[in-house]
């Protein structure tokens, strides 16, 4: 029974694989990288920023679809993705309370 071990551990363990990203290699890179990627691949454009601190620009990406993507870029020439998402909806600040709330 021993020889079997190894083989049901693997079996503990093993699963489906998580489903691949788009920018799933990407995590951090080089910000003209980054960029090109988000801009070329993505088809996404950076809509907004602000300055988080005085080495750090947090960037929202735009895809014309809706894709969002929330990107930290650093003084040292690196950006890395924080967040992806979908259904971006753009103007909820101007928006009135009543247009907010569907209830």
């Amino acid at each position: 029974m021993r020889p079997f071990a190894p083989l049901l551990a693997l079996g503990l363990f093993a699963g489906p694989a998580p489903a691949a990203s788009p920018l799933a290699e990407v995590v951090c890179d080089s910000t003209p990288r980054l960029e090109a990627r988000l801009s070329g691949a993505m088809n996404q454009r950076r809509e907004a920023m602000g300055l988080r601190d005085p080495e750090q620009v947090m960037e929202v990406w735009l895809a014309p679809g809706g894709a969002c993507t929330l990107v930290a870029a650093y003084a040292t020439g690196r950006s890395c993705i924080l967040a992806m998402g979908e259904a971006w909806q753009d103007g909820l600040a101007r928006a009135t309370a009543a247009e907010r709330d569907p209830s």
